[in-house]
């Protein structure tokens, strides 16, 4: 029988296996297509990025000469290159502005190569952005914006070139990493593998570490690792994760997370600045100037803060009167995110928060 706070998962939900990892990519690419919201030509990195690039294609500047950069924009582009990642498999880029650009939306990501912390290219991104963001602007210099314009997703947008080589099929033994060590967990793990593949076949060495003796041929290896997935091991002290995703304004809370008995106050503080401009004008047969005197109005307005207290039994609230509680509050994505923020630095959120 498990225990309150234990929870039965697979064993391959819990842990990682050395040698089967990810590996960040990065690179420097160039946005083209875009309508008029790129770069601008006091951005000398993009405008010698683009000359480099027409370079490339036999156009060559005259001496002096700037391009316009208004449909251009330089990015960073980023992606995971997955464990066992083979040539020719494709994976997700994200695409970020680091330059001045107002918007990305429309634009299409030019051949790019993505690089690894050894500095070898493993893979080539290129594709057409989709951007969650919008931005709206007049002439006057007045606009809005929704969400994040200058970052998107490229789907399927990178093709690998290069492998990683892995020590997964050459180690004797399979060395299981558990992404949250727990004494008790490791323990699980090892009793429910021996008593499934024999004694002494698993040893914890640690609490975030387990050694387990496999076959060294490789389709056995393959199989042997099937059946390791599986196995369900109660895992302890599992906590349910808050993800907060900051650019979109997204957030999602897991059913098993509780607010333990706290009062939390929310409220806004408003100043507003208007600025005016008086003409003072002499009279017709003076001899004044007219003059233009600025007029300043600055007002404070402060929102009455309400009060709410979670009330108090033996698990902590749920999520249901957690959610009642905040939108009782009036409280935005961003005022609630801040709330479970400081909920945690006070110990009263049971649960793990995850910032995107």
């Amino acid at each position: 029988m498990l225990s309150t706070d234990a929870m039965a998962r697979p064993l391959l939900s819990i842990a990682d296996i050395k040698g089967i990892r990810e590996n960040q990519l990065v690179g420097y690419g160039l946005v083209v297509g875009l309508s008029g919201t790129g770069d601008k030509s006091q951005t000398k990195f993009t405008q010698q990025s683009v000359k480099n690039m027409l370079s490339q294609f036999g156009v060559q500047l005259p001496a002096g000469a700037d391009p316009k950069l208004k449909n251009v924009a330089a990015v960073a582009v980023s992606a995971t290159l997955p464990s066992l990642g083979g040539k020719g498999q494709v994976m997700d880029v994200t695409v970020a502005s680091i330059g001045d650009a107002k918007s990305l939306r429309g634009g299409t990501l030019l051949l790019t190569p993505l690089k690894g912390a050894d500095g070898q290219i493993y893979a080539m991104a290129q594709g057409n952005l989709v951007v969650g963001g919008v931005k709206a602007e007049g002439n006057s210099g007045s606009g809005i914006t929704i969400n994040i314009p200058t970052a998107g997703l490229i789907p399927n947008g990178a093709i690998i070139e290069r492998e990683v080589h892995s020590t997964f099929a050459t180690e004797q033994d399979i060395v299981l990493n558990l992404k949250k060590p727990n004494f008790n967990t490791a323990r699980n793990i090892e009793k429910a593998i021996n008593n499934v593949f024999g004694p002494e076949v698993a040893l914890a060495e640690s609490h975030a570490r387990i050694r387990v003796r496999a076959p060294q041929d490789g389709s056995q290896r393959v199989t042997f690792l099937a059946m390791l997935e599986e196995l369900d091991i109660e895992e302890n002290n599992r906590r349910d994760r808050i993800v907060f995703n900051a650019r979109t304004g997204t957030i999602v809370v897991g059913k098993d997370v509780h607010i333990h008995s706290a009062a939390v106050s929310h409220g806004n503080l408003t100043v507003s600045v208007m600025e005016n401009f008086n003409v003072s004008q002499p009279n017709a047969f003076g001899r004044g100037d007219t003059m233009v005197t600025p007029e300043t109005q600055v007002s404070v307005d402060e929102e009455k803060g309400k009060v709410f207290i979670w009330p108090e039994s033996k698990q902590g609230a749920s999520l249901h009167t957690l959610v009642d509680a905040v939108n009782s509050l009036g409280a935005s994505p961003s005022d609630l995110m801040a709330i479970l923020i400081a909920l945690d630095e006070a110990g009263a959120l049971d649960g793990e928060l995850v910032i995107l």
